[in-house]
């Protein structure tokens, strides 16, 4: 057995590898499962859930080098439990995963680092806010104002985040519907985050400077069986508005959105609200994928063109998928991350 498969027997329960991307859709067992109605509670909510299956913290940047080059920052750090009971030390059936990543308009770096939880390798704190594996860490006197670093054999990075804008509460106050039979998660973004540092490449460090968006997501199974994957955009357009959309794929797609507007204020959309059609194809790492879309919301008269910097930003790691740049044009112009899963050989 090589050693992706033995991480990844690791990472999920045996039964749950064919059930939806990387086993989103097994069935929740004794875990905990959002509820609608439920209230979020801050700062204790940025911190971990360990009674739910899955949970992320999850940060993407588009920056500009002092010459106008753009790149895109990635990282993000992801626990998953093995069993609903608790553990101290090496008894806990916490794991942890974490992926840094950054990609140029020609090159896409990536790293990954696997803990175990109990030992102090990896974990989060919520107030003063700290995530960390390893040598990696976003830390900071709270949520609003943190500063990450991370790096890999060929790049690293080092930056500041500043908050501008409040949190945003996605679906019904926080609880995001997943699918038409009812899987959901509790999922919450602060897309308001201004950057500033360095970026290190083979080529030298790097000033940057631009904007991040961080999501927060837990459930403990947030996908229905049959859903392979889903294509997730986070845009930032020029007027300040700011749009999440994802579309999840199944036997029937599912989508939904949230309208951010430039002031903070959200409006969610249900499924069939937004559309994101593929233009273009690509194909790396044995997988033919999208890599510009045509992203609608009509009822806020959105129709753009949504094209990757970088084709190849592959994040070639234990659950593999695709992860990047891209840039906005049409209707509005911008910048935002995609996220693609669950696309086979």
């Amino acid at each position: 057995m090589n050693v992706r498969a033995l991480v990844l027997l690791l990472w999920l329960p045996t039964q749950a590898i064919a059930q939806g991307f990387a086993g989103l859709g097994t069935t929740a067992q004794d875990f905990a499962q959002p509820v609608p109605g439920t209230q979020l509670q801050f700062p204790a909510d940025h911190g971990a859930h360990p009674a739910f299956r899955i949970e992320w913290w999850y940060l993407t940047a588009n920056l500009t080098g002092p010459d106008g080059t753009p790149y895109g920052l990635q990282w993000t750090l992801f626990r998953s439990a093995l069993a609903s009971r608790d553990g101290q030390g090496w008894a806990t059936p916490q794991l942890w995963m974490g992926h840094a990543a950054v990609t140029t308009p020609k090159a896409h770096f990536v790293a990954e680092r696997l803990a175990r939880g109990g030992i102090g390798q990896a974990g989060v704190e919520a107030a003063p806010f700290s995530a960390w594996i390893d040598e990696w860490a976003m830390a900071g006197p709270d949520f609003d104002h943190l500063r990450l670093n991370a790096s890999g054999p060929d790049f690293a990075y080092d930056v500041e985040l500043t908050a501008t804008g409040p949190l945003v509460l996605h679906g019904q106050d926080g609880y995001s519907v997943k699918s038409a039979a009812g899987q959901a998660s509790y999922y919450y973004s602060q897309p308001f985050y201004q950057v500033s540092g360095t970026v290190t490449l083979p080529e030298g460090e790097v000033p940057v400077t631009g904007t991040a968006w961080l999501d927060r997501e837990w459930s403990s199974q947030p996908l229905a069986q049959d859903q392979l994957g889903w294509d997730w955009f986070s845009l930032s357009f020029d007027t300040g508005d700011k749009l999440m959309g994802f579309v999840l794929r199944g036997a029937t797609d599912y989508t939904s959105a949230t309208w951010i507007g430039a002031d903070g204020s959200a409006q969610a959309f249900p499924d069939g609200a937004f559309v994101a059609t593929p233009l273009a194809r690509h194909t790396v790492a044995g997988r033919t994928l999208p890599v510009e879309w045509r992203v609608r919301l009509p009822e806020r008269g959105i129709d753009v063109n949504v094209m990757a910097l970088n084709s190849d930003a592959w994040m070639d790691t234990s659950v593999p998928y695709w992860e990047g740049p891209v840039a906005i044009s049409g209707s509005h112009g911008g910048v935002g991350y995609l996220e693609m899963t669950g696309y086979a050989r």
